[in-house]
């Protein structure tokens, strides 16, 4: 019996002809171009085929759509690039919840500008690593020239003598936490977070995962300056002041100018979560309304909301920029001294994460088309189009509106449903597949909850929201 021949090494020139083409290069363009139209056509027909703005049948019908597309997810042999774009894609894209389709407003979840998308692919297609400039040396120059203009929007005029400063996050749970982070390190760990009952979540988090006090919660959704006063005066500091422009269930506003002016009287620091409102700088008619938040040490700001960039572009403003010391980290094979001294700049002060992607290029992209005004003309649509529902809502005997909207949030329901009703109502929708709404506790009653963030929301979209809310309550 004649043994079996050892494997061979590929020959000189034939290997490379066999291998799957990169995304980079001079090459790599014309590879991706078949590929980007599959995609395409993958996306259009998947939404096609969804009719609305989530899939219907529930879980069960999305899981099983899903492995019967994706299952063997790792075959012995591949199917081809092009048969396993168009199926995945299509799969995702007819199981996925659209937030372009003015019915998909349940959260703070926007649907991006095709611009943005387009720039993020050449980040995706380059794929600078954000970690050392050898690795990214334009888009660590881009970042560097992005963050400071952002910096500069939100502290106009910071007192600050090296100026204000911004790093790039994942959004606003990570940028809090950083927040929380630079002020314990400027102080002690027995710092003490002083928030409202409405602040986000992720502020809770963040103070346990850094081993400091459970924050004072004062009552309300909104940080009152009255209980914030009484709060810094019984609880002992050092204090840091977390207050909100835009809260996650109802978009409320804190009063910036008399938090800031308790935060002054007390020597506490203050912090403002703008994650969802920070937007409003955009807007040369709604700024006004973020009177106060170049008074705070630290900003959250979220562009993958009133900034319709594909997650994530969040960032963490500083008046001060050397607040930001604490991140310096040096790694011998990423930023030795000797580079650092000899002019190459250093990455790693910028994040507490190592890897990261060029979310610098879709923002900058956006901002140089739009400009200002551009992007303020989108965030006072969305608000305006927000003011239109509640009016609807209020004209509608068989609605109940909450209040009116503080910026795009507005909270609705059936006249005379309860609590279990809400809840139902909310989940026959998603089964449907007609309507993802959220839902938010306010005055003691469950509310189902809009999010209007999609500036091409029509009259005629709204007018079939508020029909579909009244049609699914049976009393």
């Amino acid at each position: 019996m004649t043994p079996p021949s050892p494997p061979q090494a590929p020959q000189s020139g034939a290997g490379p002809a066999a291998l799957p083409p990169l995304s980079g290069g001079t090459t790599g363009p014309d590879a991706l171009r078949p590929l980007l139209a599959t995609v395409l056509d993958a996306l259009r027909d998947g939404a096609a085929d969804r009719r609305g703005p989530l899939p219907a049948g529930g879980p069960g019908a999305v899981a099983a759509r899903v492995r019967a597309a994706a299952e063997p997810v790792l075959p012995e042999h591949g199917t081809g690039g092009g048969e396993a774009l168009r199926r995945l894609v299509h799969t995702l894209a007819h199981g996925t919840a659209d937030p372009a389709d003015p019915l998909c407003a349940a959260h703070l979840h926007t649907p991006p500008l095709a611009l943005a998308v387009a720039a993020d692919l050449a980040a995706s297609a380059l794929n600078p690593s954000l970690d050392s400039w050898d690795q990214a040396p334009a888009a660590s120059e881009l970042e560097a020239a992005l963050t400071a203009a952002l910096a500069a929007e939100i502290y106009p005029s910071s007192a600050a003598p090296t100026g204000p400063a911004a790093v790039l996050t994942t959004g606003g749970t990570e940028s809090n936490q950083l927040a929380l982070l630079l002020a314990r390190e400027a102080h002690h760990p027995g710092l003490r977070t002083v928030c409202s009952a409405g602040t986000h979540h992720s502020v809770r988090r963040a103070a346990w995962l850094l081993g400091l006090p459970e924050p004072v919660v004062c009552p309300g959704e909104g940080l009152d300056p009255a209980e914030l006063e009484a709060a810094l005066t019984l609880t002992p500091g050092p204090h840091l002041v977390i207050a909100t422009a835009g809260t996650t269930d109802t978009g409320l506003i804190d009063p910036l100018p008399a938090i800031a002016d308790r935060c002054a009287r007390h020597g506490a620091e203050l912090h403002v979560d703008a994650a969802y409102g920070g937007g409003l700088l955009f807007s040369a008619r709604h700024r006004d309304r973020l009177a106060g938040l170049e008074r705070a040490d630290s900003v959250t700001f979220d562009l993958h909301k009133l900034g319709w960039q594909p997650i994530a572009a969040g960032l963490l403003a500083v008046a001060d920029r050397t607040r930001l010391a604490p991140l310096s980290l040096t790694v011998d094979y990423l930023n030795p001294d000797d580079d650092t001294e000899s002019g190459l700049p250093d990455l790693l002060g910028r994040s507490l994460r190592t890897t990261r992607r060029a979310d610098a290029l879709k923002i900058a992209v956006t901002l140089r088309a739009l400009g200002r005004d551009g992007l303020g003309a989108l965030v006072d649509r969305v608000l305006a189009t927000a003011g239109e529902l509640a009016a609807l809502i209020e004209r509608n005997p068989a609605l109940e509106l909450w209040e009116r909207p503080a910026l795009t949030t507005v909270l609705l329901r059936p006249a005379g449903a309860g609590d279990a009703d809400i809840a139902r109502i909310r989940r026959t929708l998603l089964t449907d597949g007609t309507a993802v709404l959220g839902r938010a506790r306010a005055g003691g009653r469950l509310w189902l909850k809009a999010t209007v963030l999609n500036p091409h929301t029509t009259t005629a979209d709204l007018t079939r929201l508020t029909a579909l809310v009244e049609g699914s309550n049976p009393g």
